[in-house]
């Protein structure tokens, strides 16, 4: 899942910034100012805005207001430390999901998120399975033959990316464009690296070891079991 939080606070930033691609394995751009944000929204898609409202240059009100102008239906997020009826409402009637107040509860945000990628996203199962590896998205884990797989975050998307898509063909720019932030794109080497890992990590607990598939000139999917 991919995600732009729009965050002026830094220090509040790079610590959401940190537990969202560690912990979580998303896929994370982050932006300063409200312009900026519009520029990555036109830019990009995705599957959750995380939005303060108090931003220079252009608001987060202002700013969803536009992304709904434009028919975007992408679930947001309000985070604020104004903790006024007020601006609660007038975020939700220009068209915001949610409204987080600052100082939050981790976990209960990290909760909201995911139910709000639930929301806009229908084949965001809780678990994921082709024959005997399974992926549960709430906690993390990788199990196959009830066996732990320890992945980075690059290898869990990899194989959450597969496994959504039921056997069917992933693009490498896919792959690109869904794991990978706007301003770091990675070669096309990179992506071979880490899809050779993944494989060697399924194959080392018992997995087939052509279990993910290349198609030449294609892209990879899961071999039918």
């Amino acid at each position: 899942m991919k995600i732009l939080l729009v965050e002026d606070d830094e220090q509040l930033a790079a610590a959401l910034i940190e537990v969202l691609i560690d912990k979580q394995y998303y896929a994370v751009d982050a932006v300063t100012d409200g312009e900026t944000g519009w520029a990555f929204m036109e830019a990009t898609v995705y599957d959750l805005i995380i939005l303060d409202i108090m931003l220079p240059k252009l608001d987060g009100i202002s700013l969803c207001q536009r992304l709904r102008r434009t028919g975007s239906m992408t679930p947001v997020l309000m985070l604020t430390a104004r903790d006024m009826s007020s601006d609660r409402v007038m975020g939700l009637d220009v068209g915001a999901d949610d409204y987080v107040v600052k100082p939050f509860d981790l976990p209960e945000l990290l909760a909201r998120i995911r139910a709000l990628l639930r929301r806009g996203n229908v084949n965001l199962l809780p678990i994921l399975e082709w024959g005997d590896l399974f992926l549960d998205c709430s906690s993390c884990q990788v199990i196959y033959q009830q066996q732990p797989i320890h992945l980075t975050p690059k290898e869990y998307g990899l194989l959450d990316l597969l496994l959504r898509q039921q056997g069917k063909l992933v693009s490498r720019s896919t792959i690109i464009d869904r794991l990978w932030t706007f301003d770091d794109p990675p070669s096309e080497e990179t992506v071979k690296v880490h899809l050779k890992t993944l494989r060697k990590k399924l194959k080392a607990v018992g997995a087939p070891a052509d279990l993910v598939e290349s198609v030449y000139g294609f892209g990879y999917r899961l071999k039918q079991i």
